[in-house]
Parts: structure tokens; C-alpha cells; sequence
């Protein structure tokens, strides 16, 4: 505020009590931990897509037309990534993901891409241009993302042949990260 707003106010900064510096100090730092702990319970036993839990099913098109049906999978390892073009850390992660299912192919896993919040022409171009070998599908109402809680891209969750969630990586996973959770679902 300007001097002659204050003094018309008859507000003066720097005579604001202790408390209320303090207020205004802690108040970002409150709002933070209660964001962090919302986002921790995303992931406790009330959610259906916490850890042992049966995986939400859902019943999508890929990007070529074709019905993915997550029942399906039942008795398949399947690892469900939320990813889009213009996520930094989904484009990092993505010859990871294809290595991974290059190297297990042959035992059986499944990745499934799930297309969140970007253009299907977009999409379908980054897969074709990055050598992808699975199947990727719009979600374009959400209905997918809104079921596995999903805020942001990336996020990843592998499910177990007998259906259930193993393991949840919020966020860019690395290598030795990615090879962990494929270990454990491949082993179900």
C-alpha cells in the first residue's frame, strides 16, 4: 500500500503484532502440509486404488479402435501408466517403459497407456514417432483418471495377475524403480 492509502486507512505494516507476523509465516506452511497430507490419503486403505486393493476396472478405445477391457488382463501382469505429450516427465519415462515391456513380453505383461489430458492426434504421433508396442487410449471424459484418483501425470500402477494393486508410483519413476515393481508383479 501506498503511504497516503495506509494513513487514509489508518493502517500502518509495521505496527502489526507479533501474532499476526507469525499468522502470516505459518499460514503457506499449513496450507502446504494439509495439500502433502490430502495426497497421503489418497493412497490409505479408503481409496480403491490403495495397495491390495482389486484394481478399478474400466473399458476403453485405443488409439487404433481397439476395445481394452482391464478384466481381461485378469491372470496378466499389467502395469497402467497415466502419461501424456506434453508431460517432461512422462516423455523421460517413456523408453523405460518400453524396455521394460520389450524384456517381459514374453512373460506375459501388459502396458496400457492411458492418454490424460492431451490431444488423441498428439498422443497417437508421440507413440508412433517413440516406437511404442502397446496399446495407448484417450480417456476423454476422465472417467479413467477420476477412478484411479488421478491429479497429474505421470502416474503408474502395476497390478498383480490376480487383479490387485502392487505397487503406485506417483510421479516420474526411475529405472531401478521400474524394474522393482516389475519384479513384484511379475512373481504373483
Amino acid at each position: 500500500m501506498t503511504a497516503g492509502v495506509a494513513d487514509r486507512h489508518g493502517l500502518d505494516l509495521r505496527r502489526l503484532g507479533l501474532r499476526h507476523l507469525v499468522l502470516a509465516a505459518l499460514l503457506p506452511i499449513i496450507l502446504l502440509a494439509l495439500l502433502i497430507v490430502a495426497l497421503l490419503a489418497r493412497g490409505t486403505g479408503t481409496s480403491p486404488t490403495a495397495i491390495g486393493n482389486v484394481a478399478p476396472d474400466f473399458s476403453v478405445i485405443d488409439l487404433d479402435g481397439n476395445a481394452i477391457h482391464l478384466d481381461d488382463l485378469h491372470g496378466r501382469p499389467v502395469i497402467v501408466n497415466f502419461w501424456a505429450s506434453w508431460c517432461i516427465p512422462c516423455v523421460e519415462e517413456f523408453p523405460l517403459l518400453r524396455d521394460a515391456q520389450a524384456r517381459h513380453a514374453g512373460d506375459g505383461l501388459v502396458v496400457v497407456g492411458i492418454v490424460y489430458q492431451d490431444r488423441t492426434q498428439a498422443a497417437r504421433d508421440f507413440m508412433a514417432n517413440n516406437g511404442a508396442t502397446w496399446a495407448a487410449a484417450a480417456d476423454p471424459d476422465g472417467r479413467v483418471a477420476e477412478a484411479y484418483g488421478i491429479l497429474a501425470p505421470p502416474e503408474t500402477f502395476f497390478i498383480g495377475r490376480d487383479g490387485r494393486i502392487a505397487a503406485r508410483v506417483l510421479g516420474q519413476f526411475t529405472a531401478a524403480t521400474l524394474d522393482d515393481k516389475v519384479a513384484a508383479i511379475m512373481e504373483e
